[in-house]
């Protein structure tokens, strides 16, 4: 945020408060007015004052929705509501000027335009309403939202014995003016009215919506307009308005407290989800009793049938779960309480009959097993909460749904796991349903403003050929899963060989004691800059010196790195091994720079760039000599977290590499978002750009690209000196490979240089 839009923001911030103040103040002394005894009134407590006050509510709704850009339907659809409010109030303050009165009762000849109008108020804030509900809903169960309706239901029949008595007994005892008002007001505003009170009290039953963390004054501010419009209408219908009323001031202060609640908006106010509210246990109870008494009331009187009626269902409603209980709890018992997906004891009591139905059926070519498991869930829950993957498996859950058939079994095992079961679906269709999902998952999803790219892992099982039970199926399916994690080949169909359960095993503790007996090593490959042919750094590469297979290369070991969860321990012995071997180098007076490359799982943790500084300082070195190579691979997981770090690590003065550039999909949206000071155009350019003119195109480009931004172009793989030539004349800056030198021992490199005669590098 720059520092003009931080100093708008602070003056919005003062004249939204400078108004809702002002708003609180002209509400609180005309409501003060209206209350005292013989209170005087007049033009200015009827007409002006009100005036006032709703055009400054105006102003300020008008303000919120342009400050949240208009993008928050919920703010829109409440000031629209305001508009129309005021629009009508206008009218009547307006009239009352004209012809002359003090009070808005005693306006003439009002046209059924106006109260048209002002009945829109009402569906735009239950389509306000509407909009936050299905928001920030967490899924609610049947439970629930049984318990809102019995709610709803028990609000809307003591509104109905309300009204409709009232209605008809103004009809039938009441003055003129209330036997011609009867039909407009009988119908519309009381079924707004009511349809406002069985939302405040719906939502205050459902311990499930957490409407943010002022939704009080946003149902208060509802209720308020309700109660005051329903007081208004019972006036009008038992013989006239009281003239000076304090229902009169009712908009005004219903409107203030949802002018409250708006004034959140502005700061991000977010569902907090706190614990289930003790109302939304006494709601449901509360309307029960309401509909009972109703009903005994109406033994001893004649209420009116739509009460009856209400009454009724507001009783059976209350009493279905007594009725249907055994199919509830066992449904409950089959589902997964945060997905609404079938849970793993209704997969185990299901498929069955299925695979059954294959091995029995010579037309079924196959029943298909697929496992699914999302790659780094862990760092979603480690770095934004539980709460955010909860949310993420919802959405996820929609996806694989919706990417199924109607038929297909899909349910969630637990934690990030979920088992589909397809039917008719040989090894073929089961590999193609497996892309399809690997698909849907891999878009990235947009929650709260943070951006989430997920990627799963499948394993495949197909019964009868690996298993004719679903414990086989799963165990194999398993299998294949974990060597498609492994090797990052996204999903897998099992093979015998995928059934090593010792052979994990044996490599977990093998990992282990890499770490322990020091068996991991670096070797460095020099970085050679193409004006000077001067060495400007080199990039350390991990190797494993294992004790019976020898020395193996990064590709045999880092998939199981990741999958054991151990590359943040990786990279910090990395970082300690290069950065010592640095300091040693500098203190026999080669100015090195070292490049490191950095994992996802690296770049999710905050603490890593006060970490780097701190072994910087602790070896006296300059932050210039650590060189942080990323890819677009290693900052998918959690952007905005790897953009901090990224960012405190480049004003620190550590540079900051783009490795593999070019292979990604937002490799250019990297180079505008963030610091970078190096690319390392991959090798898969580079190599065919002697014979392909089109490579060749693409490498003398991408050189002029880097050097308009004024970042320095690194080629990896250069491995003949046609290639070097080549990049000399494009004017590439760096270049890296085995035309130079392979990755060799620091001791090894140090005899390369000195041959060289490089004993005194320039730091690039």
């Amino acid at each position: 945020m720059t520092a003009s839009e931080q100093l708008r923001g602070v003056l919005g911030d003062r004249v939204s408060r400078v108004l809702v103040s002002a708003t609180a103040l002209l509400v609180l002394i005309r409501v003060t007015v209206l209350m005292l005894p013989g209170n005087p009134g007049g033009i200015v407590i009827e007409t002006v004052i009100p005036f006032v006050t709703q055009t400054v509510l105006l102003l300020f709704l008008w303000l919120v929705a342009y400050r949240t850009r208009f993008r928050r339907m919920d703010v829109l659809l409440v000031a629209l509501a305001a508009t129309m409010w005021a629009t009508v109030r206008t009218y009547y303050i307006v009239s009352a000027w004209i012809q002359g009165v003090e009070t808005l009762s005693e306006v003439d000849s009002v046209p059924l335009i106006v109260d048209i109008v002002y009945l829109t108020n009402y569906p735009l804030i239950l389509g306000a309403v509407a909009v936050l509900v299905r928001r920030h809903s967490r899924g609610p169960g049947r439970w629930a939202v049984l318990d809102s309706v019995v709610a709803g239901l028990g609000a809307a029949t003591v509104c109905a014995a309300v009204i409709a008595s009232a209605v008809e007994t103004g009809i039938e005892n009441g003055t003129e003016e209330a036997r011609d008002v009867a039909p407009v007001v009988g119908l519309a505003y009381p079924i707004f009215n009511m349809l406002f009170i069985i939302a405040i009290v719906a939502i205050s039953a459902s311990p499930q919506v957490d409407i943010g963390r002022r939704w009080q004054a946003l149902l208060a501010g509802i209720g308020v307009l309700a109660i005051s419009d329903l007081a208004f209408m019972l006036a009008v219908l038992q013989g006239g308005y009281p003239v000076g009323s304090p229902i009169s001031a009712g908009g005004g202060v219903g409107f203030l407290l949802i002018a409250v609640w708006a004034e959140g908006a502005l700061h991000g106010d977010r569902p907090h989800h706190p614990a289930p509210r003790k109302a939304a246990v006494f709601w449901p109870a509360i309307a029960v009793i309401a509909g009972l008494s109703v009903l005994v009331l109406g033994t001893l009187a004649n209420l009116p049938l739509v009460t009856t009626v209400l009454a009724v269902l507001t009783v059976g409603t209350a009493a279905l779960p007594l009725i249907l209980r055994q199919g509830v709890l066992h449904d409950e018992a089959r589902t997964d309480h945060l997905t609404g997906l079938l849970n793993r004891r209704a997969l185990i009591a299901d498929a069955p009959p299925r695979l059954r139905s294959t091995r029995e059926s010579t037309a079924a070519p196959a029943t298909a097993l697929l496992l699914i498991d999302l790659d780094k869930f862990k760092e979603v829950n480690d770095n934004y909460g539980h709460d955010m993957g909860d949310r993420l498996l919802v959405a996820l859950s929609e996806r694989l749904t919706a990417s199924l058939r109607g038929s297909d079994l899909i349910a969630r095992l637990g934690g990030d796991e979920f088992a589909v079961l397809l039917d008719d679906a040989d090894r073929a269709d089961a590999t193609a349903v497996a892309s399809k999902l690997q698909a849907a998952l891999s878009e990235p999803l947009d929650l709260d403003g943070v951006t989430l790219h997920v990627r799963a892992s499948i394993g495949i099982a197909l019964s009868p050929d690996h298993g004719a039970d679903l414990s086989e199926l799963l165990r194999r399916a398993d299998l294949a899963m974990y060597r498609a994690k492994t090797t990052q080949s996204g999903h897998r169909v099992f093979h015998d060989e995928d059934d090593d359960g010792e052979s994990r095993l044996r490599t977990s503790q093998e990992l282990q004691r890499a770490f322990r007996e020091n068996e991991l090593l670096l070797h460095y490959q020099p970085k050679i800059d193409l004006g000077t042919d001067s060495v400007t750094g080199v990039e350390a590469l991990v190797r494993w010196m294992h004790p019976t297979r020898g020395l193996l290369p990064p590709a045999a070991f880092l998939p199981d790195m990741e999958e054991l969860g151990l590359m943040p321990r990786l990279t910090r012995v990395v970082l300690q091994k290069a950065l010592d071997q640095v300091a040693t180098w500098r203190a026999q007076g080669c100015e090195m720079t070292v490049a490191v490359n950095f994992s996802g799982t690296s770049l999710a943790d905050r603490h890593l760039a006060p970490t780097i500084i701190r072994m910087l300082a602790d070896r006296d070195l300059p932050a210039q000599a650590l060189v942080v190579e990323i890819t677009e691979e290693s900052i998918l997981t959690d952007q905005a977290t790897a953009r901090d770090i990224l960012q405190l690590l480049s004003t620190a003065g550590v540079r900051i590499a783009v490795d593999d550039f070019g292979t990604g999909y937002n490799s250019l949206s990297y180079l505008r978002d963030l610091p970078i000071d190096e690319l390392k155009l991959d090798k898969s350019f580079v190599i065919p750009m002697t014979d392909d003119s089109r490579s060749a195109t693409l490498v003398s480009s991408t050189i002029d690209l880097a050097h308009n931004l004024g970042i320095t172009m690194v080629a990896e793989g250069v491995e003949d000196r046609q290639s070097y030539e080549k990049l000399v004349g494009y004017g590439c800056d760096v270049a890296q490979g085995f035309y130079l030198l392979h990755p060799v021992p620091a001791d090894e490199l140090g005899a390369w240089l000195t041959a060289r005669g490089d004993r005194h590098v320039v730091a690039g």
